[in-house]
């Protein structure tokens, strides 16, 4: 079974949406997990995006890159540009990605504007983590 890091600068927005999708997309065929090169928690807006397309993020952890140093990552995906220039070293054969994507946390405007953006930046996650899975999984979701 693959193993797959997301990582990202806080472990609260990004990575865990990219955890979320990517534990459903690979049907049971990898290992998910996310972290960050810091520890924010788990936004609270996230989790609220999540649950409306059905995925529980609500059990979440935000987890720091050095509690995963014992796993052999098959991949690790950094989702920003902090986090892609910070990585930490993984040891063995080690396929890297990687994808800037659009800070939620830094949306702002009224509640609705700021969960618009939440939701605008998850289904830019979902449309990522569906074609990962189907490049490097060979899942096929929903088939």
């Amino acid at each position: 079974m693959k193993n797959v890091l997301v990582l990202c600068t806080g472990n609260s927005c990004r990575s865990q949406i990219a955890h979320g999708y990517l534990a459903l997309f690979a049907a049971g065929k990898a290992n998910i997990y996310s972290a960050g090169i810091e520890t924010h928690g788990v936004n609270p807006q996230a989790i609220k995006i999540m649950a409306e397309d059905g995925i529980d993020i609500s059990a979440h952890t935000s987890n720091h890159a050095d509690e995963y140093q014992h796993i052999k990552f098959d991949y690790v995906i950094t989702v920003c540009d902090n986090a892609n220039e910070a990585c930490p070293y993984f040891p063995g054969n080690v396929q890297r990605l990687h994808h800037n994507f659009p800070d939620p946390a830094k949306a702002t405007g009224t509640g609705e504007e700021i969960l618009q953006q939440f939701r605008i930046v998850r289904d830019m996650i979902k449309t990522y983590a569906l074609d990962f899975a189907d490049k490097h999984l060979q899942v096929q979701y929903g088939s």
